[in-house]
């Protein structure tokens, strides 16, 4: 009988016979291919152990033990093919274990056998070992120094540096870099504990490189790690507690863990790929022991230490973060690809929108040197930091004039201006339409729609940019109407706290025992009335909120909180009530806005502990050592929530995270949590429902969203009410004629209902499916509503090549006639329609197969598909050099078969099989490579995790086939490919489903050029990308990266 508790192993046929399936739950899961043979190999080795041990006691049992290994190799080769690695594998019959190898001529040392005694780990090279510094076993010290001798790259990454720890390996250290080997060491200047002597005397060595961590603000570069590297292959490492510091490695009681390659491989491996992702990273610098290096060292020390005030930040030049360029590419695709020149950004409070204006203004002047410019914005404040901030891009100290109240400015061309001011003066300065090039309207969705609509009236700017961090209004207006109805790029708070821009946030939603179902909705929110007698008549729920403060808040004396309450008579009842609990707090609203400043400098010095406020906070107020929220009301509109949750979010001193405890009511099936949750999240391929019951693990770096149990069911039962069905979908068609005067079309259904994602609504069948049972048709199983179901949903939608979507839009405008049997484009249209090569379908020609989708019908609703996946291009997508024919472009998203096409290896005549993760077209010497990298989404899998990933924007860091070896075939080719003229093209895809369980298609990188390799059979090759992967892929394939 087996023991009740949780196991991960292999069901064997006994176990199988002995579980009680009547009795007892037994969880179990498929096992993945790409994990077997890991699973079956820890599973064989414990047989074999055990089957070896098993030979009797005799003379000669050594030589049987090797022999029945022997057997056991040779049986194996008789059931694979393989190109003598088994046979290689052999074992010599006298069971001896190789300890070292060096050359007799010109030997390391005259007397090798001491030589090998002397620098030989004594814990070994295959064996783990723990370090406690306990002084029962070997000090860690004394293991180091022999790692050292026998090593012949060294990579330590420690968070600082002491004097006194280096000192300790001085000997060695000079002895290893002397004699041309490789010294790599990362570290930081962090509280300014490294010593800047240490650091000095390591960059002196020879060989030796070290790069710094300076930006301790974002960078807490906490790791300790140890890594011996050996041309060998017998890796090993340690990773602990211990800095490079004299107590930490002698006396201290610090745990180090010591790691083989032998052992367990895929840690030493994944410490690795770690550490080049690091060194690749520009946040750590090169420290080359010149005068600039260690004056910026010594400077950031004490700046650490706190003995010099941080510098007043010079005119050097700004560069944007890999998030803001990513939007200024949105930016330049919608002008350029969209012909929008109207532009909303929609960014988190404390990300940067002001300066990613300030870098899109930038580009715009160096092609009109002399444009006219206006920025408009609601508060002074924000106006004088606008202004410090698009001097410091433009590197110009005089760039604008301000314009607040009476004051009239020197001129008009460059203009930082409040918009009361503009309305009232908008008559009396004679400025024509056309006066202003470039107008960026800051925090949109703060300027009443009639005050800043006179301003776009007036003015008719080649480019109007508006910022925002929510794109909803409070006062129900629609801002989107004035931006073309379309979010030019956005970057949400999960992005943000991941760049570490924001801090972390630890989410509570507590369930507070109130039942909102029975409260009047109107205009998307619950009755505030109705609402707030609920709230200031409820002891219960007071009583929960108090116990859940003193439970989850580590110190409520010292806690800075803002609680967003339902209206003035509840923000009242609310301080009453913490007041009486002896919790320092106070209210601002409307009614006492005035005094904002002195509320918000009380809370700042911790005078008050709670601050209750009602609107007012939703406004463009910030203290940033706000570091608890209290959300005591629902926040109907996901905007207003994420905006309060964003005021707790400002990075500040001793602040680690924001606490926030959200209390949630039994709620009507309209309040919409789907979309709050997927907003913490962030972008994921995942099913929100997937990530609730598993407790959220994938939350942004650091956070944490904890719900309770009837929290979580209650929010489950509110997701799943307002899922879109088969059922759903037919009933909103049928009435579409009675909500709209328009024809019923795909394109002006999406229109009516912008929500509805046209995967969501494939996922279910086609348009005009969805119209046919609308109308109580009868759908006929082989009709054509499945070929375009199955193809718009499947390859369509999955693809997103605005040229090749072009391409089928000008195709359905022609009929789907078509004479140019050389297009590849058009024959990646016959393959997304029928899957199957011409003759097997009895097409004579391409023009025959594209003339019969003609015959279904399918233009009018591919053309509204197209037109909706064409306005979603986000990203720039230049053309393949150098390569005659072939259509693809770079960064796009295709299915593999499209691809194949796309390159020539499919024919209208031949579709070749191809399943595997490379496919060589032989006579054009190319190999395309075909990367997922979670190879199995459904489980964590730490061995197959690191085998494909990002080191940085440019280098790839791939796994080969299992068969390749760098001395000869394939792997050889790999390394030699350009003496070779060989071409190698990259194609990764995140996973192998996406979220709505379809094949992904795969994000096309490029050409790739060799770079370095490790190991053989496989090997692990580092590829450079002719042209760096796009920021949107770089978030997905940097698993290792500093984030």
């Amino acid at each position: 009988m087996q023991q009740t508790g949780i196991y991960e192993q292999l069901i064997t046929k006994l176990i199988e016979s002995r579980l009680d399936r009547d009795k007892f739950y037994v969880g179990e899961r498929q096992l993945n291919s790409a994990e077997a043979s890991v699973w079956l190999s820890r599973f064989l080795s414990n047989i074999l152990e055990f089957a070896i041990e098993a030979v009797p006691s005799g003379d000669d049992r050594l030589q049987e033990q090797i022999e029945l290994s022997n057997q056991l190799l040779m049986w194996l080769k008789s059931q694979i093919s393989d190109e003598g690695f088994l046979e290689e594998n052999l074992l010599d019959s006298q069971g001896k274990i190789l300890t070292a190898l060096y050359e007799l001529e010109n030997p390391v040392a005259a007397n090798l056998k001491q030589y090998v005694e002397d620098i030989f780990p004594l814990t070994g090279l295959s064996q783990s070992e723990l370090f406690s510094g306990s002084n029962a076993g070997l000090s860690l010290e004394s293991e180091l120094k022999r790692e050292i001798l026998s090593a012949d790259k060294i990579y330590w990454l420690v968070s600082f540096i002491k004097w006194a720890g280096i000192r300790i390996f001085r000997k060695e250290l000079e002895a290893f870099t002397a004699s041309g080997r490789e010294l790599k060491i990362i570290t930081t200047s962090y509280m300014g504990a490294t010593d800047a002597k240490a650091v000095e005397y390591l960059a002196s060595l020879p060989n030796t490189e070290v790069k710094l961590s300076y930006n301790t603000e974002r960078e807490r570069l906490h790791a300790k790690s140890y890594l011996f590297l050996r041309n060998t292959g017998f890796h090993t490492g340690y990773i602990g507690s211990s800095n490079l510091s004299r107590s930490a490695l002698t006396n201290g009681l610090e745990w180090n863990l010591k790691i083989t390659s032998q052992e367990i491989p895929h840690i030493i491996n994944k410490s690795l790929s770690t550490f080049e992702t690091y060194w690749a990273s520009d946040e750590f610098e090169r420290f080359d022991g010149q005068a600039e290096s260690t004056e910026k060292l010594n400077r950031a020390l004490k700046q650490q230490k706190g003995l010099v005030a941080p510098g007043v930040s010079h005119y050097f030049e700004i560069k944007p973060f890999p998030h803001q360029k990513d939007i200024l590419e949105q930016l330049s695709v919608e002008r350029d690809v969209h012909q929008r020149f109207r532009n909303l950004v929609v960014a988190a409070t404390g990300t940067g929108k002001t300066l990613i204006s300030a870098f899109d203004f930038q580009r715009f002047l160096k092609a009109r040197p002399n444009a006219h410019f206006l920025f408009v914005a609601h508060r002074e404040e924000i106006l004088r930091q606008a202004r410090e901030a698009y001097r410091g891009v433009l590197r110009n100290n005089g760039f604008g004039k301000l314009w607040v109240g009476g004051q009239l400015p020197e001129h008009y061309r460059q203009l930082f201006v409040s918009i009361q001011t503009l309305n009232n003066q908008l008559d009396q300065v004679k400025l024509t339409e056309d006066y202003y090039d470039y107008i960026v309207i800051d925090e949109v969705h703060h300027i009443a729609a009639s005050s800043y609509r006179a301003v776009l009236e007036h003015f008719s700017p080649e480019i109007l940019l508006g910022l925002t961090a929510t794109p909803e209004r409070h006062d129900g207006g629609d801002i989107l109407s004035d931006f073309g109805g379309v979010i030019a790029a956005e970057l949400r708070l999960p992005e943000a706290i991941n760049r570490r821009h924001l801090c972390p946030f630890q989410y509570f939603g507590i369930d507070d025992d109130t039942d909102l179902r029975t409260i009047p909705w109107n205009r998307g929110r619950y009755d505030a009335v109705q609402l707030t007698n609920l709230y200031t008549h409820n002891q219960s729920r007071v009583d929960k909120i108090l116990r859940s403060l003193r439970e989850i808040v580590t110190d409520i004396t010292s806690m800075k909180a803002l609680a967003f309450c339902v209206s003035r008579e509840h923000a009242t009842f609310m301080v009453e009530q913490f007041l009486l609990c002896g919790i320092k707090a106070d209210i601002l609203t409307s009614d006492n806005s005035h005094e904002r400043q002195q509320k918000q400098q009380a809370i700042r010095s911790g005078q008050i502990n709670v601050l209750c406020v009602v609107d007012i906070f939703n406004e463009g107020v910030d203290i940033p050592e706000v570091d608890t929220l209290l959300f005591l009301r629902p926040t109907e509109s996901l905007t207003i929530f994420l905006q309060q949750l964003g005021r707790g979010l400002r990075l500040a001193d001793d602040k680690d995270c924001c606490t926030v405890l959200d209390f949630v009511g039994s709620s009507r099936p309209e309040y919409d949590f789907a979309n709050k949750f997927r907003a913490l999240v962030g972008k994921s391929e995942r099913a929100i429902t997937e990530e609730l019951k598993q407790g959220f693990p994938h939350a942004p770096l650091g956070c944490r969203i904890e719900l309770t149990k009837k929290t979580q069911e209650m929010v489950l039962s509110n997701i799943r009410q307002a899922t879109l069905t088969m059922k759903r979908l037919v009933s909103l068609v049928r009435q579409f004629p009675q909500h709209s005067t328009q024809p019923l079309t795909l394109k002006n259904f999406i229109v009516h209902h912008p929500h509805i994602d046209l995967n969501e609504l494939y996922k279910r069948g086609s348009w005009a499916e969805l119209v046919s049972k609308a109308k109580d048709e009868d759908v006929a199983d082989d009709s054509p509503f499945k070929l375009a179901k199955k193809a718009i949903y499947n390859r369509i939608l999955i693809c997103d090549d605005h040229q090749y979507l072009l391409f089928l839009k000008e195709l359905c405008l022609a009929g789907f006639s078509w004479d140019d049997a050389s297009n590849r484009q058009a024959l990646m249209c016959h393959y997304d329609f029928w899957q199957k090569a011409g003759p097997e379908l009895e097409f004579d020609s391409l023009a025959q197969s594209l003339t019969e989708l003609s015959q279904h019908g399918l233009e009018h609703e591919l053309l509204d598909v197209l037109d909706w996946k064409l306005a979603k291009t986000k990203h720039e997508q230049p053309a393949m050099p150098e390569l005659h024919g072939v259509p693809l472009r770079l960064h796009a998203r295709y299915s593999r078969e499209q691809i194949l096409v796309g390159f020539g290896a499919m024919t209208f005549e031949h579709q070749p099989p191809s399943r595997e993760g490379v496919y060589l077209i032989q006579d054009q010497n190319i190999e395309l490579l075909f990367v997922t990298l979670e190879k199995n989404e459904k489980q964590f899998s730490p061995t197959t995790m690191y085998h494909d990933y990002a080191i940085n924007e440019q280098l790839f860091h791939w796994q080969s086939q299992n068969s390749a070896r760098p001395d000869r075939g394939k792997g050889k080719d790999y390394i030699q490919h350009q003496a070779i003229n060989k071409r190698l093209f990259l194609f990764v895809r995140e996973q192998a489903k996406d979220e709505y369980g379809r094949t992904m298609g795969f994000v096309n990188y490029g050409e790739v050029d060799y770079v370095s390799h490790t190991g053989s059979q496989p090997m692990s090759i580092t590829w450079q990308l002719r042209t760096p992967m796009p920021n949107f892929m770089w978030q997905q394939a940097a698993k290792l990266a500093v984030a």
